[in-house]
Parts: C-alpha cells; structure tokens; sequence
C-alpha cells in the first residue's frame, strides 16, 4: 500500500511539474510569435510607405545612360538589385542593363541612387575593366559557359553598348 501511495504521489507531482513546464512553454511561445507579429507589421508599415514596386524593360536597345533616360521619362530609373530577395531574373531572356555602375569613379560601385555597392551578384573573374573601358553593368543572362546562375550572373561592360534596360518605379 505504502508502495501505490508512493506511486500516486510521484505521478502527480510529474503531472504539476509537466503542467508547469507546459504554461512556461506556452508562455514562451506567445512572446516569440506576438514579437514576430511586431516585426512583420513593422515590415508590413515599411513597405506601404514605399508603395508598389513596379519593374519594366525598355522596348528599344540603348546605350547605357540613354536606358536610364528611357526609364527617367517613365517616372522610373534603372533598377536597384541590393538584395537576393530582388532579384529579377524571370523578367529577362537577354543581356539588359542594371542602375549600377563605376563611371564616377573606376572601381568603385555605385547605384542610380548614389549608394555604393554593398553585394554584388558577379560572373567568374568580374569586373574586369577589360581594355579600360567598361564602367556599366549588365545583367548578362545565362551564360552557362562563364559559370552562370542567379547568384553570379553580372558582367561590367561599355557603356556605350546597346541593349534593353530593367527599370523600377
């Protein structure tokens, strides 16, 4: 009898401990998700004052700074690719400008915008500046030959080549 009782005993305060450990558990897990919540709307709030971010591709091919005309009248400019999360590779099939360049000043990389380049997303053995002359940047689709995926797929070029740009609004 003294044995059952014991038993009894500890199969209740496992139960209290268990219940215990449970609310704590569950506690937790509301102060994790309510926290995510106040980030994602943060997020959320951030993005509103933004507005929609819309990407289009010139129709004609240009030179470099004539593509960033192209999208200028257009409201736009050449597009921004600053994070994975934009990349942009499901819009193109062909060789189209990007808003980056070192035209100011060689070897140093810097967005439509101003803001220098913090990730690049380059092909094997890129920028090379070959022959001096290539201070413009391409996003130089598939080019399964020189290593290309998303994550590596952008080429410096002449400026004065002619091709589409990707514009963002």
């Amino acid at each position: 009898m003294t044995e059952k009782h014991q038993l009894q005993n500890n199969f209740i305060s496992l139960t209290q401990k268990n219940l215990q450990t449970g609310v704590t558990y569950r506690r937790l897990r509301v102060r994790d998700f309510t926290a995510e919540k106040k980030r994602l709307q943060r997020d959320f709030e951030s993005l509103n004052k933004k507005g929609p971010v819309c990407f289009f591709m010139s129709s004609e091919l240009k030179n470099w700074s004539d593509s960033r005309q192209y999208c200028r009248d257009r409201g736009a400019d050449l597009v921004i690719i600053n994070t994975e999360e934009k990349l942009i590779y499901s819009l193109v099939s062909e060789r189209v400008w990007i808003g980056l360049s070192d035209i100011q000043q060689e070897g140093i990389m810097k967005w439509v915008d101003n803001s220098t380049l913090k990730q690049g997303f380059w092909l094997k053995d890129e920028p090379n500046d070959d022959l001096g002359n290539e201070d413009c940047i391409e996003l130089n689709y598939n080019r399964v030959e020189l290593g290309w995926s998303p994550l590596n797929s952008w080429n410096d070029h002449m400026c004065s080549e002619k091709k589409k740009g990707i514009c963002e609004k």
